[in-house]
């Protein structure tokens, strides 16, 4: 069927939104609470992931849990915008999925690890992306958020702590740097941000 060119409304691509920082500095919470603001037309970019679920996790909401085989045949499809590995699992994000959303005028939040991150900042630049690095009130009080999952051993516990250590060393590397000290008041502040770019897209 073809339309008249002035009833054909151009679909603006959205926005691409990385949420990330240390492991146990509140990535979910945050993102969750976030995407309670309808008005920004926000999409979740669902990770693909070799972990085992966790307690109450549900496959396709907060992650894909595949077998690494499958996940391997991604790899090698190049459907990956990034991934990473960590104690022995690995987490990637696809990439027809997210350019799919985008491509339908939602503004899609990528909540990755650091490592993944700085895969998705060599690719996209510009009004295109914000960057968010969410840092604790201090790395005892994170080191206490990671203790309090009872999820993983003690071997476990140690490697997160150091490798949370490397990237609070990269947060300058990203647009925006939003402490998690309140978990309203940090999410109202990543919500300042959506809508101040998102209003200046509209202005554009």
């Amino acid at each position: 069927m073809h339309y008249p060119k002035e009833l054909v409304t151009e679909v603006k691509k959205g926005l691409l939104i990385i949420i990330s920082g240390p492991s146990g500095v509140g990535k979910g919470t945050i993102r969750r609470k976030v995407m309670e603001d309808t008005t920004l037309n926000l999409e979740y970019s669902v990770s693909m992931t070799t972990r085992i679920p966790r307690k109450r996790e549900i496959n396709g909401v907060d992650y894909f849990f595949v077998s690494p085989e499958e996940f391997a045949r991604n790899i090698e499809a190049g459907n990956f915008l990034e991934w990473a590995e960590f104690v022995g699992n690995r987490y990637g994000t696809p990439r027809d999925y997210v350019e799919r959303l985008r491509n339908e005028g939602k503004n899609v939040i990528l909540e990755i690890e650091v490592e993944g991150a700085k895969q998705v900042l060599k690719q996209f630049q510009g009004d295109e992306l914000i960057s968010i690095f969410l840092i604790p009130p201090s790395f005892e009080e994170l080191e206490a958020r990671i203790r309090h999952r009872r999820s993983e051993p003690e071997e476990i516990v140690q490697q997160r702590l150091q490798k949370a250590r490397r990237e609070m060393g990269l947060k300058y590397q990203y647009r925006y740097i939003v402490l998690n000290d309140d978990v309203d008041r940090a999410s109202q502040e990543i919500i300042g941000i959506i809508r101040s770019r998102l209003n200046a897209k509209v202005v554009k």
